[in-house]
């Protein structure tokens, strides 16, 4: 059996200021922007890399929705952005004004910091250690 995870929606409160944010100040690619009605659009954006899983931009239509923007997790964590450059990312992370909620640490299995998007979701971002041959 194979199966993999293609999209996770992050609930936002407009499709094109949420566009700009991942594809301007992340570098995220714009993958799909289809419109559904007059109100819904289908919107996929991804990391720069091969096989990588997207981002279903889902603009927010009721109350509830609303109240989960920027706190889709209760606070923790919600995504794990892995670099193969932790420097090159992070100096754009500070170059693009992105708040930092904890900077730069080595862990045991990499380097780490966690940022916040333009709602206020947690992210880390990694650089995996490279374990020895």
């Amino acid at each position: 059996m194979h199966q993999r995870i293609i999209n996770i929606s992050i609930v936002v409160n407009d499709y094109d200021e949420a566009i700009h944010f991942y594809t301007q100040k992340l570098h995220f690619d714009l993958i799909e922007d289809t419109q559904l009605n007059e109100t819904k659009r289908w919107v996929r954006v991804a990391p720069k890399g091969v096989g990588n899983c997207c981002l279903l931009l889902a603009k927010a239509a009721t109350d509830e929705q609303r109240s989960r923007i920027g706190n889709q997790t209760g606070g923790r964590v919600f995504l794990f952005l892995e670099t193969d450059d932790f420097e090159r990312d992070y100096q754009n992370l500070l170059l693009q004004g992105i708040k930092i909620v904890r900077g730069p640490v080595q862990e045991s299995y990499g380097t780490v910091a966690v940022f916040e998007d333009l709602y206020g979701n947690l992210w880390d971002l990694i650089e995996t250690a490279r374990k020895a041959e």
